[in-house]
């Protein structure tokens, strides 16, 4: 396996492989000593034991849409697995088998086009299935099927000792248990994804939106807050505030998308929501069960999340008691102009349920995330600050933060104590030496924080 060093290539060459896929442009100021491209398993431990022989560090590359860009490291080698690719699919037993490399829009691909099934993965098509996982996974419709991480159903690694190791419930368990929420504090290298599926719900794919102006913040947001407890249970629900083609302001974006299995079903659901006396009626524009796909979706999707921009991220998971609208007013209504945009998401009814025995752990029934974006590096000073300044507001309303859309700045809530000390055992064990580059938060932090 070739191995692109930083002293002795192409200055050219090795800056285009530095920042190969990278999605946030926001890029670090850190140069690995080597990168490679493995294209095998074999290529990871061939890696590693040469990282070992040179006292240096392994990062890793997955999708490139980590918004710290954790990737690129100072005294690593990069592990970019983007020519890494295995999908593999058991349509009898409802699952597949991927490398981390492969986004969520090439697995449902081939899943919806050739066995008429898919996985909850990243809204953002883009997005490997690595990062996303690892860190738990928000995919389609979380609050009702819960996070893709528990879906995976076990884990091949390399571990930081360059050894191939399987990981389930029943074996090497506790890595098993960190590849479900640990993120960049996962201490190897995954090279397969054992996922469960689920059928596409073709013919009941339907979705309904109702887009407000600023002045019908509050209205509209608390009748969401309402309905939420009693909409139906494959319906994902979104509040989103942006600027919008054709408005001086910032609007408010309410939306449903509904996938069940036929479309009276799919009617029924958005039925109900259409017909509630509390609902606003004074929308600028809306739709009402409109039929609807996977792939209609990932194209929005593609296109409020842009390539080639500069993202400052944020999130929360917002207390359940909390007066959740008057929380969050300033965040939602006082973005930057432009494609920035912030969004809630409903999380109940998986945020009462038990939570499985994972390394994801902090949760509520309302996840809040701000996404300030620019194309222009001379933003950078003024979005940084907003999303600070605004993170700042909700800090006493929050139990914690969702590594997912963090950028791994300031010190957050990623678990609660417990996991977050169970983890780091975990990392002490497979990783003595830190020789993964992986996010290591300071023990008495994370002991005063929770």
């Amino acid at each position: 396996m070739h191995i692109l060093w930083h002293e002795s290539a192409d200055e050219a060459a090795y800056e285009a492989a530095r920042l190969s896929r990278v999605f946030n442009q926001r890029s670090p100021a850190r140069f690995p000593l080597g990168i490679a491209k493995p294209t095998n398993e074999s290529d990871i431990i061939a890696a590693i034991k040469l990282a070992l022989q040179c006292n240096c560090r392994i990062a890793v590359r997955a999708g490139g849409h980590s918004f710290p860009v954790w990737s690129v490291q100072d005294h690593s080698i990069l592990l970019d697995l983007g020519n890494f690719k295995v999908l593999e699919v058991d349509e009898a037993a409802r699952s597949a088998k991927v490398s981390p490399s492969i986004t969520s829009k090439e697995l449902n691909d081939v899943l919806i086009e050739k066995h008429g099934l898919m996985f909850p993965g990243g809204h953002c098509p883009d997005v490997g299935l690595g990062g996303f996982l690892l860190q738990g996974g928000m995919g389609w419709n979380c609050r009702n099927w819960g996070w893709a991480c528990e879906s995976v159903e076990a884990i091949k690694v390399v571990t930081m000792q360059g050894e191939s190791v399987f990981c389930n419930s029943q074996q090497n368990a506790d890595l098993y248990w960190a590849a479900r929420g640990a993120g960049p504090a996962f201490p190897a290298v995954v090279t397969e994804f054992h996922l469960r599926l689920i059928p596409y719900p073709k013919n009941g794919f339907r979705s309904s939106g109702y887009i407000y102006p600023r002045n019908r913040y509050r209205e509209a947001f608390s009748w969401v807050l309402e309905i939420t407890p009693t909409v139906d249970t494959d319906t994902e629900i979104t509040v989103v505030t942006r600027y919008m083609e054709g408005q001086a302001d910032v609007c408010v974006c309410v939306y449903f998308v509904c996938m069940k299995t036929t479309p009276e079903e799919a009617e029924a659901a958005l039925h109900y929501i259409h017909t509630q006396q509390s609902r606003p009626s004074d929308t600028l524009t809306e739709w009402y069960c409109r039929e609807d796909s996977l792939e209609n979706l990932y194209d929005k999707q593609a296109k409020a999340n842009p390539k080639g921009h500069r993202y400052h991220t944020d999130s929360a998971y917002i207390h359940n008691d909390a007066d959740v609208v008057t929380v969050l007013e300033d965040a939602f209504l006082g973005l930057p102009r432009g494609k920035s945009f912030a969004f809630w998401s409903a999380m109940n009814p998986w945020s009462r349920r038990q939570l499985p025995d994972m390394a994801l752990s902090m949760r509520s029934d309302h996840y809040f995330a701000i996404y300030a974006l620019s194309e222009d590096i001379r933003d950078d000073v003024q979005h940084q600050s907003w999303v600070h300044k605004v993170m700042k507001t909700i800090e006493n309303h929050s139990v914690g933060t969702y590594l997912g859309d963090s950028d791994l700045q300031k010190m957050e809530r990623y678990w609660d104590s417990n996991h977050a000390r169970y983890l780091m055992e975990i990392c002490d064990k497979w990783d003595p030496k830190s020789v993964m580059c992986r996010y290591q938060p300071r023990r008495d932090e994370l002991e005063t924080k929770n």
